[in-house]
């Protein structure tokens, strides 16, 4: 008998293997379906069942590939927006044995109408649900957004609430199994911790401590969440499903003038932001390769092409694979070296970086100038630098032409990575006169500066 979590950094996403007895259920499985094959192979079992929580918006689903690949049969819940052409459709009380483990099927709508937890059970103890996989639905330190539905969003909250009942009635002592951690877009008050118990969940979350129906909706319909682009289309490549992700993308290696001349959309610099500041080809967005997952899909379409700047080939083919997660699968080659890019003759640019010494004198002198802050609006309302505008770093890179300045521009964020990212959307889009606060908003506290609203 056995449980395996799968962390998809990027995503934060989780999804799980289950298995005893020679069988295998995967849940809200990726597209690197290899993963739950080697697993389901070292435990001598066989994938049955797969089984998704919910239509997903931030990934494409790995559920068609991996039920195609083993002969597993793909279960998914009722009422989706339209019908899941490789999937099942399961209802409430539903259940999936392996071994002696029984998977029932919960029906939780709210984050969504079709989403589904599913509680587990250990036959051989008759102590109550062992675990439960409530996909979006709960959270360790929060419960799932709801307002993927704009127009019914009091709707959906209220069935977030009664679904949310249903799994606290599971019981205490059972083991949380969420499909995303800290960092996810599916939630924006999530515990950086990974495990937790209804429980402790029902202790310490502090949606779950809202005493009424009511004023848990009310809570819901506050809240401000961010909705790239991008979950449009992976909610419309869900319904049909996807081919399996190649674990080794065979990307081509090429010089920095063949890669120019085949005139990629897109010339994405995946390096370390340290990297990207201090030389870079002009044009190029910087989006490190751990950052992929959360900002590609707020300026680029699925067929638009894409020229990759690295260091290295690894770092190329790990981009691609984050890139290949979210339906951007048109990368033309990757070029490594800025060095030897640079020494072949290429033009060069720089981000220049300030400290919070020069922040402050700005602040205190009559400068004319514009401090933009592109942390989320919730982190930004939380405390920020008096004076400062906001505008969200996946709005910039969506749009980066909607805004206006006055005079030189700085940029900051939490600690400078979603900064260069947003200063390099706008250094494309012509903005010259700009610079990065490096450290931002976590060296402006460690400085103690007294300067905020």
């Amino acid at each position: 008998m056995f449980i395996e979590k799968i962390k998809t950094d990027g995503l934060a996403h989780f999804s799980y293997i289950v298995g005893d007895s020679g069988s295998a259920v995967v849940i809200d499985p990726q597209l690197d379906i290899t993963k739950y094959m080697e697993i389901a192979r070292a435990n001598h079992c066989q994938i049955q069942t797969v089984i998704e929580t919910h239509r997903n918006e931030d990934f494409i689903s790995g559920a068609y590939a991996l039920a195609a690949k083993t002969g597993a049969e793909a279960l998914h819940g009722p009422n989706p927006q339209q019908p899941i052409d490789y999937a099942r459709t399961v209802l409430e009380g539903e259940e999936i044995f392996a071994g002696n483990l029984k998977l029932k099927i919960l029906e939780t709508p709210g984050h969504t109408d079709d989403s589904i937890s599913i509680a587990l059970y250990d036959l051989s103890h008759e102590d109550g649900a062992a675990g439960v996989f409530t996909g979006d639905t709960l959270f360790v330190g929060d419960v799932g957004r709801a307002d993927f539905y704009p127009e019914r969003a009091e709707e959906m909250a209220g069935m977030l609430y009664d679904s949310l009942q249903k799994l606290l009635a599971l019981g205490d002592q059972a083991i949380l199994y969420p499909a995303h951690g800290a960092g996810s877009v599916c939630g924006a008050g999530m515990a950086d911790r990974e495990f937790s118990t209804i429980g402790h969940e029902r202790r310490n979350n502090d949606r779950l401590k809202i005493e009424t129906r009511d004023k848990f909706i009310k809570a819901k319909l506050t809240e401000h969440h961010y909705k790239p682009p991008y979950f449009k289309t992976m909610e419309r490549r869900n319904v049909f499903g996807a081919a399996a992700l190649d674990p080794s993308p065979n990307l081509p290696a090429l010089s920095y003038d063949t890669l120019r001349n085949k005139a990629p959309k897109h010339l994405i610099d995946v390096r370390p932001v340290s990297s990207f500041l201090a030389a870079h080809i002009p044009g190029s967005i910087s989006l490190p390769v751990a950052m992929i997952s959360s900002f590609a899909g707020w300026m680029m379409n699925e067929s638009d092409t894409i020229g990759l700047i690295c260091d290295a080939e690894q770092e190329a083919s790990d981009a691609a694979r984050h890139l290949n997660r979210i339906g951007y699968s048109n990368i033309v080659g990757f070029s490594k070296n800025m060095v030897g890019i640079a020494a072949g003759g290429a033009q060069i640019s720089s981000v220049p970086i300030i400290d919070t010494e020069t922040v402050l004198h700005r602040l205190q002198s009559d400068e004319v100038w514009t401090l933009l802050d592109v942390r989320s609006l919730d982190e930004f309302q939380t405390a920020h630098i008096r004076t400062a505008q906001h505008c969200y770093v996946g709005e910039i890179l969506q749009d980066p032409q909607a805004l206006t300045f006055v005079g030189p521009v700085t940029v900051m964020c939490g600690s400078g990575a979603r900064a260069t990212v947003a200063a390099s959307r706008l250094q494309q889009a012509g903005i010259t006169d700009i610079d990065v606060y490096y450290g931002s908003y976590a060296a402006w506290t460690a400085s103690g500066a007294n300067y905020e609203a």
